[in-house]
């Protein structure tokens, strides 16, 4: 089938006679294809009519009225990008199953997030999670500080490697310039995110998840069959050698290949390695990873926002447990399938050789990342193929969408109201939708510094630049949240003393390069030589202790200014006095005179949708469940757990 197996790097890197490579052509994948589109851009559509969009938690949390079953639904689609699709495949042919740790440490987590942090955000009647700790310290700098590092990480981790990742697969499939490619995914995204606020993307993220798991199940089962079975594959897997001369460099001088190089890893199906040799070692799988993904599915605005948008703490419960469930998938439809393609094209997705992989797949350092693609476009029969281009529009555009609409929540509430307190809910959502146009147009202009930095494992990529950045902020909301004697200089020093180590990874680490088997790295051995899973922890309680010393030299908050912040807190009825009164009070008072003045004007006198926002604390929320369904869910949260355990006992 020559079609099939044309040379990708030619695609990749020709921009002239890439038009007669177009793998996906046929009639029907074409019109999977676009019956794809017309059925989220309807529910979009659909999802805009059925909720309030006019005031800002209308468009920003759906009007607090989401069921359990899209909450769930929607944490799952919003997770699942075309980074894991390309991701996880690519480091799964290039090391096997550890990497699934990432996702099912996902399972103990996302429970952490039901039960012990969004009652406190419920209670603490906030949208934004720079909000919450405004109000929990007082003061601007630590909130400014969340909303800035957010944006940050959002922009240089989340979409571009978003945008990479859906990139790396258009041009496997379609064999359009990747700036056509993206520009045209992007414009999509951004209209319907622009135009239908959170409840249009959580809809459409139920529609997504959908389509995503339906299709990678269906690549699961050809790949499966094309390779001989789970045994097959165990068997196979450790003779995924490259051929003969793909292993010769042409020019020997400059690299003396080891075997090592492109030899898999004998412990390629443990899920827990050795703690000093191993590439993931075991004590990072499950501790570092549990340290970031505590930042990512505990204090992350696009997580939260999900499930602050539940109309009960028990349908955020019910959420989680399914978001849970659903994150045991991705080992069986991303990870084995990345193995299954090495054991495939092992000349191909086990490239070892700078010259060859540059032919193969336009990158020195390897090409596992096309793993997955390369089976797409490989084994699956027409009308399938566009299925699972399909797929992975949904997972590229559904993680944009959700990074689109919570950076621009941030930006408004958190940046645009303190550069105008008096802005009423018109500018508001106006600006906010000319933020996420601002993004898409930063985004498009980075596309040339992704292609440029393509790591060999891109998954690897995510985890170590969050490792250097993430923890910091997650032990400041732990301790936020559990300890009331935290007070703001400890959580803002703790914040910078953070930052300060991180960087001080990150910074050599990038200068020098990561190392790997035939490009060493000159980093010194004390900076770079702890792996970034250890260092993940490491940051974490070195943050957590400067937290505690500041904080402990400096005057407490008084239990007043504490009511329903705190997890110990979280059922009182007394009033609090919040410590960003004094500024919210001057923003109701501009807001105020806006109103008063459009009041002349219009001889309209409703109240602002920012000024409800900001007094609706007064209003106690209520956090209370029904009990035969809190315990039900409590049983199936147990029932979770014990799946997991059994799953991380059978692969460790």
């Amino acid at each position: 089938h020559p079609r099939r197996t044309s040379n990708w790097g030619e695609m990749a890197n020709s921009s002239v006679d890439v038009g007669t490579r177009v793998m996906i052509s046929n009639l029907a994948d074409v019109t999977v294809i676009l019956g794809y589109f017309v059925v989220v851009i309807g529910v979009g559509i659909w999802s805009m009519f059925r909720t309030n969009r006019g005031t800002v938690g209308g468009y920003f949390l759906a009007g607090q009225t989401m069921s359990w079953w899209p909450v769930g639904a929607s944490l799952f689609a919003s997770n699942i990008g075309s980074g894991h699709f390309v991701g996880l495949a690519g480091t799964g042919a290039a090391s096997g199953i550890a990497v699934g740790g990432f996702e099912w440490n996902a399972l103990f987590v996302v429970l952490l997030l039901g039960w012990l942090f969004v009652p406190v955000y419920l209670t603490a009647g906030v949208i934004t999670m720079p909000q919450y700790l405004k109000k929990r310290f007082g003061g601007t700098r630590i909130s400014l500080y969340l909303s800035v590092i957010s944006l940050f990480l959002y922009i240089f981790t989340k979409i571009s490697v978003d945008m990479f990742s859906g990139a790396v697969f258009i041009q496997q499939a379609l064999g359009w310039n990747i700036y056509i490619a993206v520009i045209a995914l992007l414009s999509i995204t951004a209209l319907y995110t622009v135009t239908g606020g959170l409840a249009a993307l959580m809809y459409t993220d139920t529609v997504q998840t959908f389509v995503i798991i339906a299709g990678a199940f269906v690549l699961m089962g050809f790949s499966f069959y094309e390779v001989g079975g789970y045994s097959a594959l165990l068997e196979k897997y450790s003779l995924a050698l490259p051929s003969p001369h793909m292993r010769l460099s042409p020019d020997p001088q400059r690299f003396n290949i080891s075997p090592v190089c492109y030899t898999p890893r004998e412990d390629a199906f443990h899920l827990l390695r050795d703690p000093v040799s191993g590439d993931l070692p075991w004590p990072g799988v499950l501790f570092g990873i549990a340290v970031v993904g505590g930042w990512y599915w505990c204090t992350d605005q696009v997580i939260v926002q999900r499930c602050l948008a539940a109309r009960s703490l028990t349908h955020v419960k019910a959420g989680c447990i399914l978001c849970g469930y659903l994150k045991l998938l991705p080992m069986f439809l991303m990870v084995f399938p990345g193995m299954i393609s090495r054991v495939l094209f092992p000349d191909e997705v086990g490239c070892v050789v700078p010259e060859r992989c540059k032919e193969v797949c336009g990158a020195e350092v390897g090409c596992s990342n096309i793993a997955y693609p390369k089976l797409v476009v490989s084994v699956m029969p027409d009308g399938l193929r566009g299925l699972m281009l399909a797929v992975m529009l949904a997972a590229l555009m559904s993680s944009l969408a959700s990074i689109f609409n919570s950076s621009s929540t941030l930006f408004t509430m958190d940046i645009w109201t303190r550069i105008r307190p008096q802005a009423r809910d018109r500018e508001l959502m106006i600006v906010g939708r000319v933020w996420v146009l601002c993004i898409v147009a930063i985004s498009i202009c980075w596309i040339p510094v992704v292609q440029v930095a393509q790591s060999g494992q891109l998954f690897d990529y995510i985890q170590s630049v969050t490792s250097y950045l993430a923890p910091p902020i997650a032990a400041v909301f732990f301790l936020a949240i559990f300890v009331k004697r935290v007070n703001e200089p400890g959580a803002f020093w703790g914040l910078m003393g953070g930052l300060l180590m991180g960087l001080c990874r990150m910074g050599p680490e990038f200068y020098f390069g990561s190392d790997s088997c035939l490009f060493p790295s000159n980093c010194p051995e004390l900076i770079c030589g702890v792996h970034y899973l250890y260092f993940a922890v490491l940051l974490f309680f070195c943050t957590g202790a400067l937290v505690l010393l500041v904080s402990c030299c400096t005057p407490p908050i008084d239990d007043k200014h504490l009511h329903r912040l705190v997890f110990s807190l979280r059922y009182s009825k007394e009033e609090r006095a919040d410590l960003d009164w004094e500024e919210d009070e001057r923003g109701r008072k501009a807001h105020r005179e806006m109103e008063d003045k459009h009041k002349d004007t219009s001889g309209n006198g409703t109240k602002s949708g920012l000024i409800q926002v900001a007094e609706r604390p007064k209003q106690l929320p209520d956090i209370s469940e029904d009990l035969v369904w809190k315990h039900f869910v409590n049983a199936n949260a147990l029932i979770m757990m014990a799946v997991a355990v059994y799953f991380w006992g059978f692969y460790a």
